[in-house]
């Protein structure tokens, strides 16, 4: 097992406390350099390769597991993935996944001959149509899980064969100082599997014949949650079903949800929007959030809750001149010296005491305290206190956008 030193998570900036908040949710510290950075996406090749740069100069020749986040293995898949070290020495390994159905949102691997608990890939096959899907099975194909497991020497061996531009790069001998802004702006966009596992002679697939899901839907988290006798999955909110079968139904808000008359539909009520559709359409969902990202629309890339290196603050409420914040501020920590152009916000105590600094003057509030803040002041929120400081703000002004602020000091770095 790798200890949490050992992992490492590739995302972009914007993700980058939000990816430390969920660890610590899961009772994990994960090392704030042990969060890999990309100046841009760029597909899988050039993420994978930062991460194996990045673990070849911390601890030298290693094997390393590769995956994509939201996967589900139970501790069976784990020991089959485990005992495929010793494939490593000389094949990039892939695990398939035995398929349950002709699923059309999948790749295919084809294997041949066996090797070792292993099989040479035949063939890498694109999603197909039903059709194809249903030949892809009769002619035991796997699906293309995206999990790998490579040693770090034969990777950046195949990467020199089949892509020496990423190679000379990302190699730590090679390029050992280079910014990974450089390394991103000599290598074109592409994925691991086109640029390497189609093109390489020397891919070995594993089956997977465990408990599997890419949690990549909604549908997905339904096929994983526990039913009632109905079977409909419901999470976190009150309901009346009536002669309703078969719904994943998520809330987070104090509304009763009531269904009638329906069957084998996914409804999502967050703060900030509202998803009913069928379940098997659920992976639809990207198409709304590439219209959110066209539209520079903030909810495609902030959560309700929000995760930053001195804690994390949930959104309540917002219209275009008001929004209601949740902040929590952890202990000995502090936000930056900063100020807003375009807003005032006004901050209630609920639990703990707060050092407010306003101008060059500091005080402290203690729980039912409040203060306020006129647009253009420069001010600072600190809690110098052993427990989590929580507290209520409420932002008035003609603009309350996340861009809204310009800051003096930090100790986090994010001065631009």
């Amino acid at each position: 097992m790798s200890d949490i030193t050992e992992i490492f998570v590739v995302t972009n900036d914007s993700q980058r406390f939000f990816v430390t908040g969920q660890a610590k949710e899961l009772g994990y510290d994960l090392p704030s350099e042990n969060i890999l950075i990309e100046p841009e996406p760029m597909n899988t090749l050039p993420a994978i390769c930062l991460g194996m740069r990045e673990i070849v100069k911390r601890f030298g020749k290693s094997v390393v597991g590769v995956f994509s986040s939201d996967h589900v293995l139970d501790i069976h898949a784990m020991e089959t993935i485990k005992n495929a070290q010793l494939l490593t020495k000389e094949h990039l390994v892939i695990f398939g996944i035995v398929p349950t159905s002709p699923h059309t949102g999948y790749g295919y691997i084809k294997p041949s001959e066996k090797i070792g608990n292993g099989y040479i890939v035949a063939e890498f096959r694109e999603k197909p149509n039903y059709d194809d899907a249903l030949k892809y099975l009769k002619e035991g194909c796997l699906w293309n899980s995206g999990m790998f497991l490579f040693d770090t020497e034969v990777f950046f061996r195949e990467l020199n064969e089949h892509e020496k531009t990423f190679f000379e790069a990302f190699n730590p001998e090679i390029n050992p100082y280079a910014t990974i802004e450089e390394i991103y702006s000599k290598v074109r966009k592409v994925s691991i599997d086109y640029a390497i596992m189609e093109k390489s002679k020397n891919v070995v697939v594993i089956r997977l014949e465990h408990k599997w899901s890419d949690l990549g839907n909604f549908n997905a988290i339904y096929e994983e949650s526990e039913k009632d006798i109905n079977g409909n999955v419901v999470y976190e909110c009150e309901n009346i079903f009536i002669n309703s079968s078969n719904n994943f139904i998520y809330s987070n808000s104090d509304k009763l949800v009531a269904l009638i008359d329906v069957e084998n539909m996914a409804v999502v009520d967050t703060p900030d929007a509202l998803l009913v559709c069928p379940r098997k359409s659920s992976q639809k969902v990207k198409q709304v959030a590439d219209t959110l990202h066209i539209k520079n629309d903030e909810r495609a890339y902030l959560q309700q809750t929000v995760y930053r290196p001195w804690g994390s603050y949930t959104v309540m409420e917002k219209s275009d001149r008001h929004k209601i914040k949740n902040i929590i501020v952890e202990p000995k920590k502090k936000l930056s010296l900063q100020l807003h152009y375009h807003r005032s916000e006004h901050w209630i105590v609920v639990k703990g005491m707060a050092t407010v600094q306003i101008e060059d003057e500091v005080f402290f509030l203690r729980q039912g305290e409040s203060t306020f803040i006129r647009a253009g002041m420069k001010h600072r929120l600190s809690n110098e206190g052993k427990l989590p400081l929580e507290i209520i703000e409420v932002q008035l002004g003609e603009c309350v956008d996340e861009d809204d602020i310009v800051r003096f000091d930090d100790d986090y770095g994010r001065i631009k």
